[in-house]
């Protein structure tokens, strides 16, 4: 059985990678690391079919070092102690190139296994990652290795790698193959920056039409078989948070179509109650006191959208999604908490005034509990100036009236109430 086309394909040289030209561009960092020849221990960060692996061979044939490749899913510590074993052996002669795949899967016992070793300089490691290193690999690893982040390919870049595929299984075949330019369109965009998911999905449209008079790969065909994939999402993974994270800050952005696009991307991928969670909270975080009735309001839209659940779910979301990123804006509420929160953790807290503690029990009025309290609903504007913070911090002041049209009220009626009383 035939290895894969991107197997097949791989490039051999830094001018034949697909993307990443923030990293092997001429003058790029990381391309005259490799090009001086003294290449440190790296940490290759970013999704799966960017071309990780492949430069970790390239650079592994530039410095004409021994390598091995490991999966950290699959790998053992005694295979990590088969790569130690050839340390000074006549195959290893200019040194140990080791590329640990998915490192994040090994322990921490594992991963301190190679300190030593790639301390000294007779393993120079290469590990990737589709999880954030400086939340999977650890720091022993991390402080003696330097991260380069890969990211996904554009489509651009991808079409040309889809037009050499073609003449690629071409020349294999002895068979002139043709693409319409849609086809090479369809495969490049729906591939979700995966250059090898877009030489599957040539691969496979091939392998559908080559035995065809006149092989020719059409858009209808190539939208039929490539796969799904134009959005990367996995729900413990960074694309995760990320995508969480835009859709949070377009809102607060006020930016409807970018808030949208997220939250599309979110329902997609079929993650309902991860976008009504975000959406609650930015209602309330970001909107909050500017325009407090959208609470209720984003609630209603939410509990509506578990009611009739996906496809039809993402109506009501849409309305709320609109609303909240239009809305008046105000963080005031959780300036409040938060600073609140920080005195009670500090330990600012004091003792609650007698005049506030419960009276409601057979000897409060003895201990001088409720004494002193003044029920203020009888007065004028129910409201009457009394202390309600502990003595020792009588003075803090947690929430500052925002600059939106509603808190402004709301500040301009208590300035005048209290205002009143002090005469």
């Amino acid at each position: 059985m035939s290895s894969p086309l991107a197997d097949r394909m791989r490039p051999q040289s830094l001018e034949d990678i697909v993307g990443q030209h923030h990293l092997v561009d001429e003058g790029r960092a990381l391309r005259r690391i490799i090009e001086s020849g003294n290449v440190p221990n790296l940490i290759f960060y970013g999704p799966s079919g960017v071309g990780k692996t492949t430069l970790a061979r390239i650079i592994a044939n530039r410095t004409n070092r021994r390598l091995h490749i490991l999966n950290g899913t699959t790998a053992s510590t005694q295979d990590i102690k088969s790569v130690i074993g050839e340390i000074g052996t006549f195959s290893a002669l200019d040194g140990i190139l080791l590329y640990l795949d998915e490192i994040q899967y090994f322990n921490k016992r594992q991963q301190q296994s190679l300190l030593e070793h790639i301390e000294n300089g007779n393993i120079t490691l290469i590990a990737s990652t589709t999880e954030n290193p400086y939340f999977y690999i650890y720091n022993a690893i991390l402080s003696r290795s330097t991260v380069f982040e890969f990211k996904p390919v554009d489509a651009k870049d991808i079409e040309k790698a889809v037009i050499r595929a073609v003449d690629f299984l071409s020349e294999e075949q002895g068979k002139k193959l043709n693409i319409e330019p849609e086809a090479v369109t369809a495969i490049a965009q729906g591939c979700g920056g995966d250059v090898r998911k877009s030489l599957n999905a040539v691969e496979l449209c091939a392998s559908c039409v080559i035995n065809d008079e006149n092989p020719v790969i059409t858009a209808e065909t190539a939208l039929e078989l490539s796969q799904r994939s134009a959005m990367r999402y996995d729900r413990d993974g960074d694309a995760h948070y990320d995508i969480f994270s835009a859709f949070q800050k377009s809102m607060r952005g006020s930016d409807p179509d970018a808030a949208l696009h997220y939250l599309a991307r979110l329902l997609e991928a079929g993650d309902l109650p991860g976008a009504c969670r975000r959406l609650m909270v930015c209602a309330c975080e970001d909107v909050g006191l500017a325009y407090p009735q959208i609470i209720p309001i984003v609630k209603s839209c939410v509990d509506a959208a578990f009611q009739v659940g996906l496809p039809e779910a993402r109506i009501p979301l849409a309305n709320a999604v609109i609303l909240v990123a239009t809305a008046p804006k105000s963080n005031s509420a959780i300036c409040a908490i938060d600073a609140a929160l920080a005195d009670v953790r500090a330990g600012k807290t004091g003792t609650i005034p007698d005049s506030l503690r419960d009276g409601h029990y057979s000897g409060a009025e003895k201990m001088g509990h409720a004494k002193g309290y003044v029920y203020p609903h009888p007065y004028k504007n129910h409201y009457y100036p009394q202390q309600y913070l502990p003595d020792e911090i009588k003075n803090a002041v947690y929430y500052n009236f925002g600059d939106n049209k509603n808190e402004q009220t709301f500040k301009a009626y208590w300035d005048a109430v209290k205002s009143d009383k002090k005469e």
